[in-house]
């Protein structure tokens, strides 16, 4: 199990008896052939990836089988589950190819890595490429992703020509994709080599990287304060992130620093807002920092609130009910998940919103009646 990229905390505890490598064979084949009880489907399919990792050969081609033949039952609840890891995801790609209907649940997923959906865009059939297409923030994110789309026989002319002009009118510039280069003539009518030159996320932070490095060291308590020299040029790289494109912005969302992406989380253009929230750099401090903000994206936050993950941490449920840029009914909806005391400091809170302060009132009412018990009509 040496070569498998993941940590067995990602399996259920009750399963990973079944991959450990000094597990007799007989209980390695059984968890191989999926015949494990009551096991999650997500758990079933992330303990097959395990075990065709599995140093004896019959038992990682009997997982491979397995997962190949799962009924649709389990890899439709699999696959649509965004708390499933992005290598097993990758991993089913293969083994259910021919599955109708489990590739365009992996590229819907949300958990997908882009690398993924690269890998599949050059060869998807024609039904998938426009799902491939209408994520238009992996589009920027990713240029490999347009390549693939771009060298896939089965995409429509029509469906390649749209990805290209979005791509272009959003400042993406890849001189090696020949539909991308007409595209930019078309719209702008130059030749976008001239464009090559400008400012990139890349050569930003190759060029700030003494300056990013101190933004995380000085987040984590480890570096003094940065010297004036040091936000003097801060402020240039400021200036020149507010110039770039949205390709560019939403590159560096991805991959830049803390101070990167509290600069693009307040971007106009919901993409790079959101490719901010998005960024596997991002900390559980950072999310439950836009839960509380008023002045997140209305974007930004429905990511945070629909994400299964994030809304299993307490206070970040305890904070989108307390902001007024949550709707209503998610707010009520995770109202009755919090504790009694919370509740009933949102009963007096007049800075909630007045249905969700009225909702607390009415709990507490019904909880202190609860508390006293039925009456017995006697006077």
């Amino acid at each position: 199990m040496a070569d498998c990229p993941l940590s067995v905390e990602a399996l259920s505890p009750a399963l990973r008896k079944y991959v450990d490598g000094k597990a007799p064979i007989p209980l390695r084949t059984m968890g191989a052939k999926g015949l494990v009880p009551a096991a999650a489907p997500g758990d079933l399919v992330t303990m097959l990836y395990f075990l065709s990792f599995d140093a004896d050969p019959a038992v990682a081609a009997t997982a491979c089988k397995s997962a190949a033949s799962l009924p649709e039952r389990i890899w439709s609840t699999a696959l649509r589950s965004e708390s499933i890891d992005a290598p097993v995801l990758d991993w089913l790609a293969d083994r259910l190819a021919t599955a109708s209907g489990a590739l365009q649940a992996i590229l819907l997923n949300q958990a997908t890595s882009d690398e993924t959906v690269a890998r599949l865009a050059p060869i998807v059939p024609g039904p998938l490429v426009d799902i491939i297409r209408q994520n238009e923030l992996r589009l920027l994110r990713h240029d490999d992703i347009l390549r693939g789309l771009c060298r896939n026989p089965n995409a429509p002319a029509s469906t390649i020509d749209g990805a290209c002009d979005f791509c272009v009118r959003n400042g993406l510039v890849l001189l090696d994709v020949p539909q991308l280069v007409e595209a930019h003539r078309r719209i702008h009518g130059t030749d976008p080599a001239a464009l090559a030159a400008e400012d990139s996320a890349a050569t930003l932070m190759a060029e700030y990287r003494a300056e990013l490095a101190h933004d995380e060291a000085e987040a984590a308590g480890s570096m003094p304060p940065p010297t004036p020299e040091m936000e003097a040029k801060r402020l240039t790289m400021t200036q020149r992130v507010l110039k770039m494109s949205v390709s560019q912005k939403i590159k560096l969302a991805t991959l830049g620093n803390r101070e990167a992406r509290t600069m693009l989380l307040r971007d106009s253009n919901r993409l790079v807002s959101l490719a901010a929230a998005q960024s596997p750099r991002m900390t559980d401090g950072e999310i439950l920092g836009l839960a509380n903000s008023k002045t997140a994206s209305a974007d930004v936050l429905r990511y945070i609130y629909e994400g299964r993950d994030f809304t299993k941490i307490y206070a970040l449920r305890a904070a989108l009910v307390r902001n007024p840029k949550v709707p209503l009914p998610t707010a009520l909806k995770f109202l009755p998940t919090l504790q009694e005391k919370d509740i009933k400091e949102l009963a007096r809170d007049r800075n909630v919103p007045a249905t969700v302060q009225a909702q607390a009132k009415a709990w507490v009412i019904k909880r202190e009646m609860a508390s006293k018990g039925p009456t017995d009509g006697k006077h």
